[in-house]
């Protein structure tokens, strides 16, 4: 844990009014199944966290899940793309102090995700900002493609040098990470008093079923289906993926950057990158995570033919299913998994930020980028979602 921050993750808890205290903030998390939205959700409530005890409304657009449901939280079902919706649910609320802006939506252009993406926040700001007189600031997480650009743009767009520092210019290529924050920015105009920050982690290592973008979760499935089929764990990557320095950000650090920013002067009106603050490279990594599976853990083979994990995994749906019925897992479906994200991971090399500024305006918090993973690994087995 940060050096700020001394609270028991996963205790049993009761939202603070119920234990007659009057909280000072009030959270309003949108995508609180998505994976830094979980990590909101667990530490947000606990009493000593910054800031707190904070009272905890969370948006999602699916049901509850089981796995979010310990938490003490308010849940709103809600599909934030529907501006009806969002009124009807999220007006009546008038105590909203904070938001934490930790969602997206996946389109087939970034024209469209600009689109998508700002009409969603600008949704939600909508509903809040009249009713929520005390409305303070919002924290916004977008991401290192602020800094290489979308997808469609990899080839067309120069990206920036590594290591990314906050400050370089806008790519000229359309991106929601910039839409979103221009919308931040409006807002604190138009509200006197509201303040914005904007959070860019690296690749994250966190816990959530419902991320569209979580690579640990899916390597942890990859990783269970080898061992079902007792088969070596083989990286399924290239040369320069394996050997190179990657950074990666752990879900509860950035959140735990989110709440400094909530109660820092000194975090407010900023962009900040948020990564673990050390270097690793997957070839060592690799090993840990055969070894937390007891899996067979194979070398990279230069001369082996490259496969992408979304390939590898293309007829396993039926055998996935034999294992969460085997080992009466939480239940899910593999189409479900993002392969497509790691493979993306593992097509890229370097991809490293700079913390300075950070450490700089007063956030120390760090992590070790093994341990991450090997927490990650055991709240997924902890929550059945792999055995």
């Amino acid at each position: 844990m940060s050096w700020w921050w001394k609270g028991a993750l996963g205790a049993a808890l009761k939202k603070p009014e119920e234990n007659g205290v009057n909280p000072q903030n009030v959270a309003l998390i949108v995508g609180v199944t998505g994976i830094v939205g979980n990590s909101l959700a667990e530490i947000l409530p606990v009493a000593d966290t910054p800031g707190g005890p904070w009272k905890v409304y969370g948006v999602a657009r699916r049901p509850r899940p089981s796995w979010n449901a310990d938490h003490p939280v308010y849940y709103i079902q809600c599909d934030v793309s529907d501006s009806k919706e969002t009124q009807t649910k999220l007006s009546p609320l008038t105590d909203i102090t904070h938001i934490f802006w930790v969602t997206w939506a996946n389109r087939p252009t970034e024209a469209e995700c600009c689109e998508i993406n700002g009409a969603m926040l600008q949704n939600v700001l909508d509903a809040v900002m009249p009713n929520s007189p005390n409305f303070t600031h919002i924290c916004i997480q977008t991401g290192h493609k602020h800094y290489i650009g979308p997808f469609e743009a990899f080839g067309k767009v120069k990206p920036h040098e590594t290591p990314f520092v906050e400050d370089v210019p806008r790519l000229p290529f359309p991106n929601f990470y910039y839409t979103l924050e221009d919308i931040a920015l409006e807002a604190s105009k138009k509200k006197q008093g509201l303040t914005w920050s904007v959070h860019r982690p690296a690749v994250i290592f966190g816990f959530s079923p419902y991320s569209m973008m979580n690579m640990l979760g899916s390597l942890c499935v990859y990783a269970a289906i080898c061992k079902y089929e007792n088969v070596p764990l083989k990286f399924p990557g290239t040369k320069a993926a394996w050997n190179c320095y990657f950074v990666a950000s752990d879900a509860d650090l950035i959140a735990e950057q989110q709440i400094w920013c909530c109660v820092d002067p000194n975090g407010k009106n900023e962009a900040f990158n948020c990564s673990n603050g050390d270097l690793f490279k997957w070839k060592h990594l690799w090993k840990v995570l055969a070894d937390k599976f007891e899996v067979e853990y194979e070398e990279f083979d230069e001369n082996q033919e490259y496969v992408s994990l979304s390939e590898r995994m293309k007829d396993k749906g039926p055998i996935w299913n034999e294992i969460v019925k085997k080992y009466n897992l939480t239940e899910t479906r593999l189409e479900e998994v993002s392969f497509w994200f790691a493979d993306l991971m593992f097509g890229w090399e370097c991809m490293l930020d700079n913390m300075n500024k950070s450490k700089e305006h007063g956030f120390f918090g760090f992590r070790n980028s093994e341990n991450s993973l090997i927490s990650v690994i055991d709240k997924m087995k902890g929550y059945k979602i792999v055995p």
